[in-house]
């Protein structure tokens, strides 16, 4: 896909990235599998610890999943947590019932998203460019989030980002391997690792009550839409395209993922979960480039979820998070390096966004963009604004997704 307003190659996929078989399974695969864990761990833990959440529910619905997703996919398709009904769950203390039924209530919602046509709407309304300000924010987020980890033991998290840096082409020692190593040997050091217990454990069934679902949705459910139509849709669509152009994935299937994972995963137990961009530029930057990464992290999750489910939290907490912290930092740089392609009113609009959101939510940054967007189109188009690129003074976008329809191309002025 062209990029607005950027040069031609379009996003920061590597030249050999047209090269790999829909599946491999080596340790580059291996270790772009534990790539975005550290967008896992925290969420996860306090969904056990805070709220009582079976982890054999969390861990075995995760795990399939990403199973399905490299089957269906043959790429890698990153899940996380829904952060918004995460933060509020965990930080209101909600029972795991509660944590389900939203789940359900979040899946419903975007099959109705989906079906009615609005998601396509949406996305014929935002620019690319646009986008590009949503990965900045959460690039600058996660950046700021890996420096509070790093704090804590300056040199070790800038050691975890050295061999990050290092070994993150490394064919027989992946950075992500190596650093997971490391932490997992330094808390065996400490001595926190004694209570690891080894029990087989199948995932609760949970049927949301009507009340609940409600409840939830009132609670966190509907302002997560916003977070999850820009980063775990658009945003993620458009990394894809970038990445890998021969494999493109349009909004509309990635809406309707969301929908059938969560509304299935929370008959059993599972967390809410969606995708997004910063779980993917997490895993193409330590290794993954197939259908492999998803299906080798699926298959470690549900072998944690059945076999360790009693241990699994205490394991995570005495993970150093310096470490989590120095593979968050390169993370950040990765996801947010795109929007700086861009140029003249492209780049204002997107870095005007791109702090909007990280100084107040995404959902804000993203309606304020928008309409800022358009408004500075209007103006252009009569006479009323100047070029602030002089090499580049129309701007031309190409559809979202390869079932966008002719309208959604568009010109702008640069």
């Amino acid at each position: 896909m062209k990029e607005a307003g950027s040069d031609t190659s379009g996003g920061s996929a590597d030249s050999t990235s047209g090269k790999h078989a829909d599946f491999e399974f080596n340790l580059r695969e291996l270790g772009g599998s534990l790539g975005d864990f550290g967008t896992l761990f925290p969420l996860a833990i306090g969904y056990i610890a805070v709220n009582g959440l079976n982890p054999a529910g969390l861990f075995v619905m995760l795990g399939l999943t990403n199973i399905v997703l490299g089957l269906i996919y043959r790429l890698p398709m990153p899940l996380q947590p829904k952060k918004v009904i995460a933060a509020v769950a965990i930080g209101e203390g909600w029972s795991p019932s509660l944590i389900t039924a939203s789940g359900f209530g979040m899946g419903l919602t975007w099959f109705l998203l989906t079906l009615t046509g609005l998601l396509r709407k949406l996305v014929e309304w935002t620019p690319t460019f646009l986008v590009r300000g949503i990965q900045l924010a959460l690039a600058l987020t996660l950046g700021w989030q890996a420096l509070k980890m790093i704090l804590p033991a300056p040199l070790l998290g800038l050691l975890a980002l050295a061999i990050a840096l290092l070994l993150r082409d490394n064919r027989y020692a992946p950075a992500s391997i190596v650093l997971v190593a490391l932490g997992v040997g330094i808390a065996a050091w400490r001595g926190d690792l004694q209570g690891l217990r080894f029990a087989f454990t199948l995932p609760p069934l949970t049927l949301p009550r009507p009340a609940d679902v409600w409840q939830a949705m009132l609670l966190a459910g509907f302002a997560q839409i916003p977070l999850s139509v820009t980063n775990s849709v658009m945003a993620t669509a458009t990394m894809i395209r970038d990445y890998f152009p021969e494999k493109a994935v349009s909004e509309r299937k990635l809406l309707l993922n969301l929908g059938a994972i969560n509304s299935v995963a929370s008959l059993f137990g599972g967390m809410p979960m969606c995708h997004g961009a910063g779980g993917l530029a997490a895993q193409y930057t330590f290794g993954a480039r197939t259908g492999g990464t998803p299906i080798m992290e699926g298959l470690i999750e549900v072998s944690i979820g059945l076999f360790l489910s009693r241990s699994i939290a205490d394991i995570m907490v005495a993970f150093p998070m310096a470490i989590v912290g120095g593979m968050l930092l390169l993370v950040s740089v990765q996801l947010g390096v795109a929007a700086f392609k861009l140029r003249g009113w492209a780049l204002l609009l997107a870095l005007t966004s791109a702090g909007i959101s990280a100084v107040s939510n995404i959902g804000i940054g993203f309606v304020v963009g928008l309409g800022l967007s358009h408004l500075v189109r209007a103006l252009h188009q009569r006479g009323l604004l100047p070029c602030l690129a002089p090499d580049r003074c129309s701007l031309e976008e190409e559809p979202h997704s390869e079932d966008a329809p002719p309208s959604a191309q568009d010109e702008f002025a640069a």
